[in-house]
């Protein structure tokens, strides 16, 4: 796919995390049928009025070793972006997933948001304008950067934090052009915020099955 900053916009869905504290491998956990990550991917596509089951929007699947790619419940069309900068956390897993993607802007997401929603997501496509270079909800005064649109613009300023050690997830975003969605506009799309809930803890497990129950 040709790298363009027209309409395309591929998947990115982080991957990455060993899920210690979960005590299981979150991407694989069961929810309402269909593994988790299934599930994350699907809602995910459909935010920028895709459907997964079609194959035609690019899914990137970032993963902390190409070891873990064989536990991975994947579609044949789903990519894989193995981390350039390993122990790079989550900004590792962005810079790799942005990379591989063809797109000119990825929206990306982490693998343990069961209730992304596709509205909310529309919404964050198309806030996209000239000039600017993410789009990122801020919740509690704090930006999602797990939860976000990203264009390829953004590479340059990623890949230097990660060269100087700098990995806090946010941090890149002093150096790039951003349009933050407050939560006031955030919510008049998901009103409770559940497209933020994510899965980290047992209890956070059972409490997601309870809501989507």
């Amino acid at each position: 796919m040709c790298h363009s900053d027209g309409d395309v916009i591929s998947v990115v869905i982080l991957a990455g995390g060993q899920s210690r504290r979960l005590g299981q491998d979150k991407v694989v956990a069961d929810f309402g049928g269909e593994p988790l990550l299934r599930r994350v991917i699907r809602r995910a596509v459909a935010g920028i009025g895709g459907d997964d089951s079609d194959g035609k929007v690019e899914v990137v699947v970032a993963v902390s070793d190409a070891a873990r790619t064989a536990a991975l419940p994947l579609a044949p069309a789903h990519r894989i972006a193995v981390d350039r900068f390993p122990g790079g956390g989550a900004l590792g897993g962005i810079y790799s997933g942005l990379e591989a993607a063809g797109a000119g802007w990825a929206l990306v997401v982490a693998c343990d948001l069961p209730f992304l929603s596709p509205t909310l997501l529309g919404y964050l496509a198309g806030r996209r304008r000239e000039g600017v270079d993410a789009v990122v909800p801020v919740i509690d005064g704090r930006p999602e950067p797990t939860h976000a649109l990203y264009s390829r613009r953004c590479l340059p300023a990623i890949r230097a934090r990660l060269a100087a050690g700098q990995l806090k997830a946010a941090g890149f975003l002093e150096d790039v052009a951003v349009r933050y969605l407050d939560e006031a506009e955030l919510r008049r799309y998901d009103p409770q915020l559940l497209s933020f809930f994510n899965i980290n803890y047992p209890g956070d497990l059972a409490r997601a099955r309870e809501l989507a129950g």
